[in-house]
């Protein structure tokens, strides 16, 4: 099939990149012209596991193009998708009117039949926003689908790939056609492709994102009351998560959730139950509890040192709100880092792949930053893991023992053994241990 992804952004570099993987021929089309430029030349703007390889290989072979023109971009083509950002507005509503202008300009070039994918994450009723911009600026026949994402980063390459459902929203019999072709080759495992409404595949992507996200704020709860009562909230996972109606996923506890799904789809069904008049208690929860949880590490350190941290040094090991990816959208370490300084500490941080973005988007040089792990110890009063990175799991700890001032550690993933550290002489807290 001829495929045009609009929007070159995680979703739809992504998105591009795969179905060009299964033999499709693919444009992706982005306004920018420096990144459109760096995509031709095989630099990918973000990082992720396998993606920068299977592009690559999928412009040298043809099958992947991009550009920044509509006209060039939509030549040809049958399925457009729509993969541009929707950023939350300051009442937790997502912002559509990227989506609805690239509808426009698709509109502008369709000069045949056309299925119009929303492959961004966007409230009810969008489709049916799209579809009135369709209308309003071509005469040629079209279908709006619904087709939300369910990628995970730092995995995105394997759940696109190889994807546990597809979700398509269609009132169409020919679109859902096209659509199944489209994706029969990522379902031969038997995986299934799922036909529903429009509406409810809109709101399938929020549901999915908000009950993975109480589980984290539920788990986190769960590991405050641990602290309290003397039980260890590991015990306590592996216990409840062998009940097969509950599962063992997304019940680890930690100092918060963070990215550009979870907090941004939370806040956008809150918003869009409050349109309807209705008050969503237990997500509204979800986020009051997500964003103290975010503070418990730097209670913990306030604990052991005292409020005033002037004259502190603190090694933070990650700064991206989870490992293999470089995003700190509503990252943990972001309020970590910030408090730490408020208070007058200083803070130095590594991380594999986020340093850059924390350097010219988040934090800049109000902390300091190390090329190694081990080097960010040096002179440090305690080291505090933030991100559960692989290369943090099983570090020398005599050497961490030595190059710290004191032997403290704050274990926000609960990644390390508390009775190992006590035994070599740390002062370890965790999470609900």
């Amino acid at each position: 099939m001829r495929i045009t992804v609009i929007g070159t952004g995680y979703v739809g570099l992504v998105a591009g990149t795969c179905f060009a993987e299964s033999g499709n021929t693919v444009t992706c089309i982005d306004i920018d012209e420096e990144k459109v430029g760096k995509l031709k030349n095989g630099i990918v703007p973000i990082y992720e596991p396998g993606l920068e390889e299977l592009m690559r290989r999928n412009v040298r072979d043809g099958r992947l193009h991009f550009t920044t023109s509509y006209e060039e971009g939509l030549k040809d083509a049958q399925i457009a998708f729509i993969a541009v950002g929707t950023p939350p507005g300051e009442d937790g509503s997502a912002d559509v009117k990227y989506v609805l202008s690239a509808a426009k300009s698709i509109a502008e070039q369709m000069k045949d039949y056309m299925v119009v994918v929303d492959k961004s994450t966007v409230p009810v009723g969008t489709a049916a926003k799209v579809a009135e911009v369709l209308s309003a600026n071509t005469d040629q026949e079209f279908d709006v689908v619904s087709n939300p994402e369910f990628l995970k980063e730092g995995t995105a390459i394997d759940d696109f790939l190889k994807p546990n459902r597809v979700v398509i929203g269609s009132g169409s019999d020919r679109a859902k056609q096209i659509m199944d072709d489209l994706y029969e080759p990522f379902v031969r495992t038997g995986n299934p492709i799922i036909h529903m409404d429009v509406p409810s595949a809109e709101l399938t992507k929020y549901a999915a994102n908000a009950m993975l996200a109480t589980r984290i704020s539920f788990m986190n709860e769960i590991a405050n009351v641990c602290s309290l009562v003397g039980a260890n909230v590991d015990n306590v996972r592996r216990g409840i998560g062998s009940d097969e109606r509950i599962g063992s996923r997304f019940l680890f506890s930690g100092v918060g959730y963070g990215g550009s799904c979870f907090p941004k789809d939370v806040q956008a069904i809150v918003h869009t139950a409050d349109k309807h008049e209705y008050d969503f208690k237990i997500l509204k929860a979800v986020e009051s509890v997500n964003e103290l949880q975010k503070q418990v590490l730097f209670g913990m350190i306030v604990e052991k040192f005292g409020a005033d941290l002037s004259g502190r040094r603190f090694a933070l090991w990650g700064l991206a709100f989870k490992p293999n990816t470089d995003d700190m959208r509503e990252a943990p370490a972001i309020v970590l880092a910030k408090s730490l300084i408020a208070a007058g500490a200083t803070v130095i941080a590594h991380d594999p792949e986020a340093m850059e973005e924390s350097k010219h988007l988040y934090l800049g040089d109000t902390i300091e930053y190390s090329d190694t792990p081990m080097d960010a110890l040096n002179g440090a009063d305690a080291l505090v893991l933030v991100t559960e990175w692989n290369e943090f799991r099983r570090p020398d700890f005599d050497q961490v023992k030595t190059s710290l001032k004191q032997p403290v550690v704050f274990d926000g993933r609960n990644i390390w053994s508390r009775t190992k550290l006590e035994e070599l002489g740390f002062f370890y807290r965790g999470i609900g241990r």
